[in-house]
C-alpha cells in the first residue's frame, strides 16, 4: 500500500533537496517520489544528501507538469504554510497522514510540496483535495523542504503501523482521478459559458468557488458520472432550443 503514496516535488531549485527529501522518504517506508519541472536534474550532491536512498532518486520520475504527475491520484494533498485568499478545506499532519493511507489502499495518491521559497501557486492549490499545514512554533515557523518531507511521511507511517491489524472495511468507495476531475471542471466551465452563467472572457473567480465546492464535497466515481451526464443534457437542451 506504501507503494501507493507518491511524494511530489514541485519546481525544486536546489538537486540537494531532492537527495534529503528522499532519504526522508525511505526512513518511512515511501518509494515513489515524481519532480515535477525540476531546474536541475538530480546530480552527485542529491546522491550524497540521499545517504544510502539513492534507489529512491534513481526510479524517480520526472514530468514537466503537476498534471501529468497527479493524473491517475484519487486523493491529492498540498502542502500550504501561507493563508489563501480563497480557503480551502485543512488537514493536520496527523489526518493528512490517516487519509493518505485509508485511500492509498484503493488508489494511488499524493502529496505535494512545492517550490524552497514560495510553496505551490494558487492554481497549483486548487488542484489539491485538500491542504494540509505543519502547526510549527509561530515564532520560527521555518522548516525546509526535506523537513517537511519527514513530518509528513512519519505521520504516514505511524498510521500505516495502525491499520496492520485493524478489520478491512467491507466497502470501499471509488473516487475518481485527479484528471477526471479536471475534465469535469473543463465541462462544467463549457456548459456554464455556453448558459451564459459566466463570462466566457472571465471565469476564473466563480470556477475557483466551484472548485472549493465539489472538492469539498469529494463525489465518488459515479456521482461524478451522473454530474457529467446532467452537463451533456443541458448543453444538447442548448443546442435543440
Amino acid at each position: 500500500m506504501l507503494d501507493q503514496i507518491r511524494i511530489v516535488l514541485v519546481n525544486t531549485s536546489h538537486t540537494g533537496n531532492m537527495g534529503s527529501a528522499a532519504r526522508a522518504m525511505k526512513t518511512m517506508g515511501l518509494t515513489q517520489l515524481v519532480l515535477v519541472d525540476p531546474q536541475a536534474q538530480p546530480d552527485e550532491e542529491a546522491v550524497a544528501l540521499a545517504a544510502g536512498a539513492s534507489d529512491i532518486l534513481a526510479r524517480a520520475r520526472i514530468v514537466p507538469t503537476l498534471d501529468e504527475a497527479i493524473a491517475d491520484c484519487g486523493l491529492v494533498i498540498g502542502t500550504s504554510a501561507r493563508s489563501r485568499t480563497l480557503s480551502w478545506p485543512m488537514l493536520d499532519p496527523r489526518e493528512a497522514g490517516e487519509k493518505l493511507v485509508a485511500e492509498g489502499m484503493e488508489h494511488p495518491v499524493a502529496l505535494v510540496f512545492g517550490r524552497e521559497r514560495t510553496g505551490l501557486t494558487n492554481d497549483e492549490l486548487q488542484k489539491c483535495h485538500f491542504h494540509v499545514a505543519i502547526p510549527a512554533n509561530p515564532e520560527y515557523s521555518s522548516l525546509n523542504l526535506a523537513m517537511a518531507v519527514q513530518t509528513l511521511s512519519y505521520e504516514v507511517r505511524m498510521r500505516w503501523l495502525e491499520v496492520q491489524n485493524q478489520e478491512p472495511e467491507d466497502e470501499r468507495v471509488e473516487y475518481p482521478s485527479a484528471q477526471q476531475l479536471e475534465g469535469f471542471y473543463q465541462h462544467l466551465e463549457q456548459t456554464l459559458q455556453k448558459t451564459g452563467f459566466i463570462a466566457d472572457d472571465h471565469p476564473g473567480h466563480v470556477m475557483s468557488k466551484l472548485r472549493r465546492l465539489f472538492n469539498r464535497a469529494r463525489p465518488e466515481a459515479v456521482e461524478l458520472n451522473i454530474l457529467r451526464g446532467i452537463l451533456t443534457s443541458v448543453q444538447k437542451s442548448r443546442v435543440q432550443d
